[in-house]
């Protein structure tokens, strides 16, 4: 079992920033598909950025240039650094680790982070 530990999400205005981290408690990290996805009220969760253990990115259209994702293999750690929030980013972010092997997949998600952008 992997527990995974999300903080720096809360409230902010409207074009503002934010960092949220997600620590991982395990040894091979590296190794782990790294992503963050969100969920609003009343809507699907969905992919916001995911980066793999090779270190390939993807990001979800919405983000636009706006948000960054990137990991610390040394600190098994990956953040999302948001930026040029809008009101429709107001969802609860949730850190996703993602490992395939040979004998199957295992996944793991975070209790997500709470992040509202309104005036």
């Amino acid at each position: 079992q992997v527990q995974l530990a999300e903080s720096g999400g809360g409230l902010v205005q409207p074009g503002g920033s934010l960092r949220l981290s997600c620590v991982a408690s395990t040894t091979i990290f590296r190794l782990y598909t790294m992503g963050w996805y969100r969920q609003a009220p009343g809507k699907q969760r969905e992919l916001v950025a995911r980066v793999t253990s090779g270190g390939r990115i993807n990001y979800a259209d919405f983000v636009k240039g706006r948000f960054t994702i990137s990991r610390d293999n040394a600190k098994s750690t990956v953040h999302l650094q948001m930026n040029s929030l809008k009101p429709e980013d107001t969802a609860v972010y949730y850190c996703n680790a993602d490992l395939t092997t040979v004998q199957g997949a295992y996944g793991y998600w975070g209790q997500g982070t709470q992040v509202t952008v309104s005036s």
